[in-house]
């Protein structure tokens, strides 16, 4: 570990730079949200989060990790994805740009990468369920969902840094937990380049009372990153083996995704686009019940880690895939049925 120190060092210097750079210039060059209808927060908040993670991520591993096609084409997408999600965060995009651009990037990951899951694992007890080439379709298709899932649950502060660290990190102890020769260095340097951000987001300890945002640029480089390790760490692509199950995948990153799906669920019901902005998140009702933002974060994050632990037990115990597959589709069922059905009670008035 002493080993990695500079390469994390370097990591958490770059982005605190880059915040520090980019704090008086995003206010000119229209790089802010502002509040409206859904968004009550104070004032023009600089969206620079996603940037400063992704410097701090590219200048590290440049550094510090044998570069490699792999790699190289990894920071070509997020470089793809952090330029559209600036443009939506300065010009609000329409859902179109930003879904061409997603395709791309998936494109890239599934056809230039080649990296794509085809080995679902032993879910049905017959044998492990392989589906050869039509894994393409389907990581083309999980790879826009997580962008998206993790874009959506960037609603309050903190919430979408702190599900991406709770999931990479879950990746590297899985990768540790592993026989395989599978490096970590590139988990560990994404989690300390997102510290930065969360002081600036959430830290009431920032000396200057310097704000921000990790806009759409940085939830969806976080989305991008978590496929792209769990569809590497979940395959034997390389022939090193994999490092952990695909089932238990979906305990890694558990919330975004269930959340995601039930929301656009709801949507679906309610006859509005899946895509359309409402405030049916998790976290929404979690401070309509009376939580604070704050308290919101500790609370749905304490969720986040018990599922990754589900996850990373299930790994250690090897349980069976099937028992973690049926067990994930049951909570996800009480989940949506929850997140349905929760307005109802709360928005029932006293007496």
């Amino acid at each position: 570990m002493m080993l990695f120190a500079p390469a994390l060092i370097v990591a958490f210097l770059v982005s605190v730079f880059t915040i520090k750079v980019l704090l008086p210039l995003a206010p000119q060059i229209g790089l802010v949200d502002l509040p409206n209808e859904r968004k009550n927060h104070d004032g023009a908040i600089p969206l620079i989060g996603g940037i400063s993670i992704y410097t701090g991520v590219l200048i590290a591993s440049t550094l510090f990790i044998e570069q490699s096609q792999l790699l190289n084409l990894y920071f070509i997408s997020s470089a793809l994805l952090v330029f559209i999600g600036t443009m939506d965060d300065i010009y609000d995009l329409s859902v179109a740009p930003r879904m061409i651009f997603q395709g791309l990037v998936a494109a890239i990951m599934v056809f230039g990468a080649g990296i794509y899951i085809s080995d679902f694992g032993n879910l049905l007890l017959l044998g492990d369920v392989f589906i050869g080439n039509y894994g393409m379709i389907f990581t083309l298709l999980a790879c826009i969902t997580a962008i998206n899932a993790f874009n959506m649950i960037d609603g309050i502060d903190g919430l979408a840094g702190s599900m991406s660290i709770i999931s990479i990190l879950s990746i590297a102890i899985l990768t540790m937990m592993s026989n395989t020769d599978r490096d970590i260095l590139l988990p560990l340097i994404l989690v300390v380049a997102t510290i930065p951000y969360l002081f600036y987001n959430v830290s009431t300890r920032n000396p200057r009372g310097k704000k921000i945002f990790m806009g759409d640029a940085g939830s969806m480089f976080l989305g991008l990153t978590v496929i792209w390790l769990l569809a590497i760490s979940t395959q034997n692509h390389d022939g090193s083996g994999a490092a952990f199950r695909p089932v238990t995948a979906l305990w890694v990153i558990a919330i975004p995704l269930m959340d995601m799906f039930a929301i656009m669920l709801r949507r679906i019901r309610k006859g509005v686009s899946p895509f359309q902005a409402d405030n049916g998140h998790l976290h929404h009702i979690c401070m309509r019940l009376g939580l604070s933002s704050r308290q919101a974060l500790w609370a749905i994050s304490s969720l986040s880690i018990s599922f990754a632990l589900v996850g990373i037990a299930g790994e250690y115990f090897a349980i069976s895939e099937s028992i973690m597959l049926v067990t994930f589709v049951l909570l996800f069922i009480a989940y949506s049925f929850a997140l349905q059905y929760a307005w109802k009670f709360i928005c029932t008035p006293k007496g």
